[in-house]
């Protein structure tokens, strides 16, 4: 066991680097439905998840994202079938998204199953532009003004795992959808030069991996690793687990880039279950302020029985 955890954490730094355009999550080893559609009906049963998180707390105009979802596994558990709605508020972005999920079980033999989701849904963005301080607003032909803007979106995943591993990847936007892109004239300094907006939904790649260890009887260790890809762009978390008595997860993470954070999650019954998380960045991130996540579970299978398993975190 030593051997394999040693190879699982120098894995761990393999990918830490830089930025996306995607909602943040801390608590998303709590509900892997908001990075992955192949994860639906993965819980063996119904469950029901809502989430808050409040990003850099204090800080005017700085994230705020609201998350619910619903799934579960149907035709004796061949498929999965879910539901997300995503409220995510950005600056002068303001964005709510509903997607229908399904995923298809494949049982590969008694020990591995390997799922394959897709997800299709419904975006609407509003874009404040009257917030945004453009230097050149006086000799500018752009009119500022609020648009709003309506896209269809669509996002895949697969997902593979057994009772003590899984691994997961998943990509989202896959349309690359501009909703705007807009020119105009500065006139500033007696000079004429175009200058040109656009925001585009940009294709994110996560890939999640993560295993669990029993140190003995009321000890369980699990922790996890994420990347994710825009462009040439990415960056990563590392995130160590710890389960005791059956009852009490409590966690720490690094996230690539901006720093560390702890969480914990505790299984008020079979069934209920509650989360939060707390982060703050290095250096000039630290000036931001913190960030606090919440979140509440309901499992109408009751699977904290089976939580050697870490995709049941």
């Amino acid at each position: 066991m030593k051997k394999q955890l040693l190879l699982f954490l120098s894995f761990a730094f393999a990918f830490i680097a830089k930025a996306q355009q995607d909602p943040q999550y801390n608590l998303y080893q709590f509900n892997q439905m908001v990075i992955n559609p192949a994860y639906a009906g993965a819980r063996d049963g119904l469950s029901v998840v809502t989430s808050v998180r409040n990003q850099w707390a204090g800080f005017k105009g700085a994230p705020k994202t609201s998350c619910m979802s619903i799934h579960g596994p149907i035709l004796n558990k061949n498929l999965g079938v879910g539901l997300t709605v995503i409220s995510d508020a950005m600056g002068p972005r303001n964005m709510v998204g509903v997607y229908g999920n399904v995923a298809y079980i494949l049982k590969l033999n008694t020990k591995w199953k390997l799922s394959f989701g897709i997800n299709a849904g419904y975006n609407r963005f509003q874009f404040d532009f009257r917030d945004i301080n453009f230097k050149v607003t006086e000799n500018s032909s752009f009119n500022l003004q609020n648009q709003s803007y309506n896209a269809l979106d669509i996002n895949s995943g697969l997902y593979l795992r057994s009772n003590t591993f899984f691994v997961g990847i998943s990509s989202s936007h896959l349309q690359n959808k501009t909703l705007y892109s807009y020119q105009f004239a500065d006139t500033s300094g007696g000079k004429t030069s175009t200058t040109s907006i656009s925001y585009r939904l940009r294709t994110h790649t996560v890939f999640m991996i993560g295993k669990s260890f029993k140190i003995n009887d009321h000890l369980i260790f699990a922790p996890t690793i994420l990347t994710r890809r825009v462009g040439a762009h990415g960056n990563g978390d590392l995130n160590l687990n710890f389960f005791l008595y059956n009852k009490l997860w409590l966690g720490v993470f690094m996230k690539g880039g901006y720093g560390p954070g702890f969480l914990f999650q505790y299984y008020i019954s079979n069934k209920l279950r509650v989360a939060y998380s707390y982060d703050t960045g290095m250096k000039d991130a630290r000036r931001l302020g913190p960030s606090h996540e919440v979140m509440l579970g309901f499992d109408f299978s009751g699977t904290k029985a089976k939580m050697l398993n870490p995709r049941f975190l």
